[in-house]
C-alpha cells in the first residue's frame, strides 16, 4: 500500500532495539508516542494526509474507498494467537478489500484495542452496502478534523 513515509528510515530496527518499544508494540501493534515517528510524519499522521497515497492503491483496484483498515500479516498472526474467538470473524473480513477509510477509522482508530477493531470490522462486513458506505465517507471528514485516534 502506498503510504507516505512518516518514521525514521531505520525504524524497524529502533522498533526491535528497544524491548520496552517492542512489548508496547506487540499489544496492539501502535505505540501512541512513537520515537520513531518524525515530526512531520506527526502531522501527517495527525491531519490523516499519510493516506492520501493509497488513492494509487483505490485507482489500481487493490482497495477501495471504504472497507476494512488493512492488517499486517505479522499483526494478524500475533493477534489470532492472542485473541482466537476473532478468528471466525477474521474469515468474512479478509474477504473484503482494505478501504481508505471505513467503521474503525470513524470510530476511534488507535484508541480501539484489536478485538473492538475487529468487532467492528466484522460488523462492516456483515452489513455492507452502498448507503452505509455513504454515510462512513460522511463520517470521516468530521472524524479527520477531530483527529480521534490518530498518532
Amino acid at each position: 500500500m502506498f503510504k507516505f513515509r512518516t518514521m525514521f528510515v531505520n525504524a524497524e530496527e529502533i522498533l526491535r532495539s528497544d524491548p520496552v518499544l517492542w512489548a508496547e508494540y506487540q499489544k496492539d501493534f501502535k505505540i501512541k508516542n512513537d520515537p520513531r515517528v518524525t515530526k512531520v510524519g506527526k502531522f501527517l499522521r495527525k491531519s490523516s494526509l499519510d493516506e492520501l497515497p493509497q488513492i494509487i492503491n483505490i485507482l489500481k483496484g487493490e482497495m477501495s474507498i471504504v472497507g476494512p483498515r488493512a492488517y499486517r500479516k505479522e499483526e494478524l498472526e500475533h493477534q489470532v494467537k492472542t485473541y482466537p474467538n476473532v478468528i471466525k470473524q477474521l474469515d468474512l473480513v479478509l474477504t473484503i478489500k482494505p478501504g481508505l477509510t471505513g467503521a474503525w477509522q470513524v470510530s476511534g482508530r488507535s484508541n480501539i484495542s484489536f478485538e473492538k477493531r475487529m468487532e467492528i470490522d466484522y460488523n462492516y462486513a456483515k452489513k455492507k452496502s452502498t448507503m452505509y458506505d455513504i454515510l462512513l465517507i460522511f463520517l470521516t471528514i468530521p472524524a479527520v478534523f477531530r483527529s480521534k485516534g490518530a498518532w
